[in-house]
C-alpha cells in the first residue's frame, strides 16, 4: 500500500507530527503552503475566520499525484475549531474514492464540537475518512 503524507505547518509543530507519522508509515511527505504567508495576526484573525467558515486558500503549487496512493493523511493544525484553510485546499483537490486519515494538531483544543463538519469536506469528495485524531502538541 503507497501512502502519502500531506500536510500545512505555521508554528512546526506539526510539521514534526507529520514527519514522524510518514516515518511511521514509510510514507511519502508532502508540505503545503499558503501562496500569501500568513503573518501571526493574520493567522489568528483572518485563518481562523477562514478557518470557521471552512474555506480554502490559494497554496503554492505541489508536486503530487494523489491518485498514486493508495492511503492519504492529511495534518493541519486547528484553527477556532477547524482545519486551517491551507488543508481545505488540499482536501478540494481529492479525486474520489480516496481513505483519508485526518491529523489535527492543537495547541489547547480540539476539533470534537465540529469533526462531524470536517469529515464532510473529506466525503463531499467521495472519500472515506479511515481514521481522526486530535493531537495537543
Amino acid at each position: 500500500m503507497k501512502t502519502l503524507v500531506i500536510y500545512y505547518s505555521f508554528t512546526g509543530k506539526t510539521k514534526k507530527i507529520a514527519a514522524d507519522k510518514a516515518k511511521k508509515e514509510n510514507a511519502d511527505l508532502v508540505e503545503v503552503k499558503a501562496k500569501k504567508p500568513y503573518s501571526k495576526f493574520g493567522a489568528y484573525v483572518f485563518g481562523g475566520f477562514a478557518a470557521m467558515k471552512q474555506k480554502p486558500v490559494k497554496i503554492e503549487k505541489i508536486n503530487c499525484d494523489f491518485t498514486l496512493y493508495d492511503k492519504i493523511i492529511i495534518a493541519a493544525p486547528v484553527w477556532a475549531g477547524f482545519l486551517a484553510p491551507p488543508a481545505n485546499a488540499v482536501i478540494a483537490m481529492l479525486p474520489a474514492g480516496k481513505d483519508i486519515e485526518l491529523v489535527l494538531s492543537s495547541g489547547g483544543g480540539d476539533t470534537s464540537k465540529n469533526a462531524v463538519k470536517i469529515k464532510s469536506l473529506v466525503t463531499g469528495r467521495k472519500c472515506v475518512v479511515t481514521n481522526y485524531t486530535d493531537i495537543k502538541s
